[in-house]
Parts: C-alpha cells; structure tokens; sequence
C-alpha cells in the first residue's frame, strides 16, 4: 500500500507573464497534517487549485495515492477522495445548515444531479445529521444561512466538504473571518473531526499561532516556489520565512 496520500512533481503554472507555481515538487504521508503559508500571491491558492482540478498545471504531475490524477476536473478528484473548503463558505443562502450539507452529499457522491430525490432518503438525512453533530453545529441545522455565526458557517463549510468522505482534505484559511478567541476552539474541532476519520490535511493559514500549534510540517510559498518545507520552528526560524512571509523574527518564548 502507497503511504504517500498526496504528491506533486515539479508543478508549473503560469497566468501570461506571471509565474503562480514553478516546480513545486512535495509528498505528503497519509495521516499527516500539513499547513501552508505565503503572503497574498505567493502561489499557495493555486497549488490548492491544482491538486483539486479547479486548474490545470502547464507541466508536472499530481499523484493521489499513486494514481495520476493531473488532468481530472473537480468532481472526478472529490469522487476520487481529495475534497476541500473555502476561505469564504460556499453557502447556499436560501438553504437550512442540514439542507447544505445534503445538497453538498448529493453532488459528492451521487453519479447523477438528482440530488434532491436523494436528500429525502432516511439515510443521507442520518448522514448530515451525524455530521453536524461531530461538528457540534446541530443545534443549527434549520437554521438559514443569514442566521449562521460566522464561526458556524466556517464549520459547515468544512462539514459539507467531508461529505464527500476524503482521504485528503485541503482547507483554505479555516479560522479567517472568525473571532480571536472561537479560533482555537474551532480548530480544535476540526482537528478531532479529521483525525477521527484519518483523513490527510493540508490547511492554508495566515496566522502563525495557528500553524505552529497544528501542523506537523510546514509549506511556505514564494513567488510560486516553495522555500522552506519542514517542521513550524524550523520554518518560521528561517530567515527567507521571516523576509518574505511572516515579515518578523520568530520570538523566543
């Protein structure tokens, strides 16, 4: 058995005279969980856009468990097993929270769009109710979306994104939007939910206290290139990292 769940082999990719990705080779482990960091264009959210086909790289490869996957479009990749979230939830406003998610099992899973045929089966309905307890937003789920905290919609968001059962899953910025202090908490959350399943995360985050409590191995994007892969201290101690991403020396604590 492959415990190598994700990798990429010398991805390139260029929008005109700009390079969003050039020669990004990684091999993430099964189980692992990894973050990614960057500034605003440093190539993080097209990597991510790659390895979930909403683009195509100019060359290299996407490997899934050993199987190519690079020129798959979105749906064949989340029914393969990689799905994702967003940095702003992709909500459907005139929905309830377990609406969403059932819509969203529909479209994961189902070979055809009648998916609101299958949202009335008992079992899917058992499914999205399952899920939105394991994400403690239960207590919501007929609940619209304009109803939503921003810390709910933020687990919904990721919830509908596990209803596609995912051996990798890739978070964008999972706690942007939230207050300082549900941060933590929904992390921790998240963390239990995926960890509970096995699932192989990859998660794009700005804040640094975020990425040191849990990643294992840290991923930072430069102009397209990754310069610096290794554990959060390491990393955040180099002094490329420092120029280019964080912007300050890491503090001794």
């Amino acid at each position: 058995m492959n415990d190598i769940a994700l990798e990429t082999k010398n991805l390139v990719k260029n929008f005109g005279a700009v390079t969003a990705a050039k020669d990004v080779s990684i091999a993430v482990p099964a189980g692992a969980v990894w973050s990614l960091i960057g500034s605003n264009g440093a190539g993080k959210t097209t990597f991510v856009n790659m390895v979930t086909g909403y683009l195509h790289p100019d060359s290299g490869q996407i490997l899934f468990q050993g199987r190519d996957i690079t020129r798959l479009g979105p749906r064949t990749i989340t029914r393969a097993g990689i799905c994702r979230s967003f940095q702003i939830p992709q909500l459907c406003g005139e929905l309830t929270t377990i609406e969403n998610v059932l819509v969203a099992h529909a479209i994961n899973r189902s070979a055809t769009p009648s998916f609101f045929r299958r949202a009335n089966e008992t079992e899917e309905m058992g499914r999205a109710l399952a899920l939105l307890e394991r994400f403690k937003i239960a207590e919501y789920r007929n609940r619209l979306m304009g109803e939503l905290p921003a810390g709910v919609r933020k687990l919904l968001d990721i919830a509908m994104a596990m209803t596609g059962e995912p051996k990798v899953i890739l978070l964008d910025e999972p706690t942007s939007g939230v207050a300082t202090e549900e941060k933590f908490p929904i992390m921790d959350l998240v963390m239990e939910a995926l960890s509970a399943e096995g699932v192989t995360t990859l998660f794009v985050e700005h804040d640094m206290e975020i990425v040191t409590r849990y990643s294992e191995r840290v991923l930072a994007f430069y102009d397209g290139r990754i310069i610096a892969n290794d554990a959060p201290n390491e990393v955040l101690s180099d002094p490329q990292v420092q120029r280019y991403v964080t912007g300050t020396p890491l503090t001794a604590s």
